[in-house]
């Protein structure tokens, strides 16, 4: 099942700091999931400025578990990064994933 997930920093002053503290392992663990073939893509959400205030991906997990899983794994959320996340079930199509 694919996922489209929008996670949202939380918008306090330490906010960045928090992220950039957390911005290795979060990459790192996007570098094993892609190997793997469960994130398909992801950018960082900016705001007006150019600031990232959040992200979003496309994951590909077997089962809701696996990503409940990675959710309570992921940096970001361990980190107190992201505060509000959004998860969609969605369906990518053939054409995108070559």
């Amino acid at each position: 099942m694919h996922y489209l997930i929008i996670a949202h920093d939380a918008p306090d002053e330490k906010a960045l700091e928090r992220r950039i503290a957390a911005r290795h392992r979060h990459l790192a663990s996007m570098e094993r999931l892609k190997s793997e073939g469960k994130a398909l893509y992801g950018a960082a959400l900016l705001d007006e400025e150019g600031a990232m205030i959040g992200s979003t991906l496309i994951m590909e997990f077997p089962s809701d578990e696996e990503l409940r899983q990675y959710l309570a794994s992921e940096p970001y959320v361990t980190g107190h990064v992201w505060e509000r996340v959004e998860v969609k079930p969605c369906k990518v199509p053939e054409l995108f994933l070559l």
